[in-house]
């Protein structure tokens, strides 16, 4: 049975929840100065982005990602030139839309963006992270590392896990996404890459848990 085809249990579905729910900041979203679209394979990041401008919470956006090996298929383009093209086709206007289209990880999509913001004149001193649901508080932790002086919100689709999945469609693919994104936050304050976050003691569990049964594809080495 290929990793696809794996079955999710009902307690895996259930750890994968407690997870889920973790990685949500559960920010209330005010209006900020700036707010940065940070680029990966999920339009919906663009789709939000849109949604938010035009409910007034900002009228500056930038739009930050390059090419991963997840992506260059999806958006040959760059992530960020996708995304920009998308919140256009929903309305957003042209001149609102900042792009940065070289940047490889989540440390270089918030220092390019915040150089690209200083280049047009802008110093936040409030910024909105719209990203993947399940990369919230990873985005949050870098964020507070890198630009300490600025308050940070966080937003994301606002959809259940399992919508999320059927989003996607790929069951396996998003508990592995879901794991390794957790190992970023616990490790990635280790390497000075983010500031530390409070792992309660059932995520850490859960996490462990659906290690061991395998949803290991998204892990770097620690």
């Amino acid at each position: 049975m290929s990793d696809k085809q794996q079955a999710i249990t009902e307690d895996q579905w259930h750890r994968a929840a407690l997870i889920w729910d973790y990685h949500q900041m559960h920010h209330q979203l005010r209006p900020v100065d700036v707010a940065i679209g940070l680029g990966s394979h999920d339009l919906g990041v663009a789709t939000h982005s849109a949604e938010l401008y035009r409910a007034g919470l900002f009228s500056t956006l930038v739009f930050t990602g390059g090419n991963s090996p997840t992506t260059a298929k999806v958006f040959p383009r760059g992530e960020a030139v996708h995304f920009r093209e998308h919140a256009i086709y929903l309305g957003v206007p042209a001149e609102a839309i900042l792009l940065e289209p070289d940047a490889g990880n989540t440390g270089q999509n918030i220092t390019l963006s915040r150089q690209v913001l200083a280049a047009a004149g802008i110093h936040p001193t409030t910024v909105l992270l719209v990203s993947k649901p399940y990369m919230e508080r990873r985005s949050f932790a870098t964020a507070r590392k890198l630009w300490p002086d600025v308050e940070i919100l966080c937003a994301s689709e606002p959809l259940e896990l399992d919508d999320y999945v059927k989003s996607i469609g790929d069951e396996k693919l998003v508990l592995d996404m879901l794991v390794g994104d957790l190992q970023r936050v616990i490790e990635y304050p280790k390497l000075g890459f983010a500031i530390e976050q409070e792992v309660p003691e059932d995520v850490h569990a859960a996490y462990e848990s659906l290690i061991r049964d395998g949803f290991i594809s998204r892990l770097i080495a620690s």
